[in-house]
């Protein structure tokens, strides 16, 4: 079954409202570009086929109009011989043609009437049909444009997971390289005590006790430079 079932539900049709309506819109407006020309071929060939009638009837109408003439010269004739019965059977004839050629004339009005009804539904489809397969474009431009940022977001979002995993890559190795250093300055620490304890066992003059000082405090600065001042990782 169609969309449309006759001729004016197409013309009173609202497309963007049934479009609206619809659960795949693409698929939809293909069905009623479908069936738009499928009724606008119909309505092509009612037409043409009233155009045909129509000039038959114009021809019978024609033929009909000669013998109205033949009548009407028979009657002068019949007339002329003094044969009046006869010039009145002749008008008789001659008037029941002019009848049939009365109910031709209606005919080819009607038929006419018809034609001008068509060609205005052939305009309005033609309308229709026009507007429907813009909005055909406009979903298909539209559906490109969604595809398109999908991508680009999607490029964007790796873009920024591989910067991560960089920025990641690089604090593990800046903290593997601080860990080093920090293990180094401990050795120091340890060996500088262990000296410091030894030199005190042997000597308590003055002079060694001054600059035993005098290196705990050098050793405690720079320990307390490297605790305070660390190193920051980069984000």
């Amino acid at each position: 079954m169609g969309i449309f079932s006759r001729m004016s539900d197409i013309v009173n049709a609202n497309i963007n409202a049934m479009l609206d309506r619809a659960e795949d819109p693409d698929k939809m407006v293909r069905m009623i570009i479908q069936e738009m020309e499928d009724t606008l071929v119909e309505v092509r060939s009612n037409s043409a086929k009233l155009l045909a009638e129509r000039k038959e009837l114009a021809r019978k109408q024609a033929a009909l109009e000669k013998q109205v003439t033949h009548w009407s010269d028979n009657a002068v004739l019949a007339l002329g011989k003094d044969r009046e019965d006869l010039a009145r059977a002749a008008l008789q004839e001659k008037r029941l043609i002019e009848s049939d050629i009365e109910a031709l004339q209606d005919e080819l009005d009607a038929t006419g009437e018809h034609l001008n009804h068509l060609q205005d539904e052939i305009a309005q489809l033609h309308q229709k049909l026009s507007d429907a397969r813009a909005k055909q474009q406009a979903l298909g431009l539209k559906g490109r444009t969604v595809e398109s940022r999908v991508q680009v977001k999607r490029q964007l979002q790796r873009r920024a997971l591989d910067d991560a995993f960089s920025r990641f890559e690089q604090f593990e190795r800046k903290m593997d390289r601080l860990e080093g250093e920090r293990d180094a300055l401990d050795l120091e620490s340890k060996a500088g005590h262990d000296l410091a304890s030894e030199i005190r066992a042997l000597a308590e003059d003055e002079r060694l006790n001054s600059e035993l000082q005098a290196l705990k405090e050098r050793l405690a600065a720079r320990e307390s430079a490297a605790t305070e001042q660390p190193e920051k990782p980069q984000k």
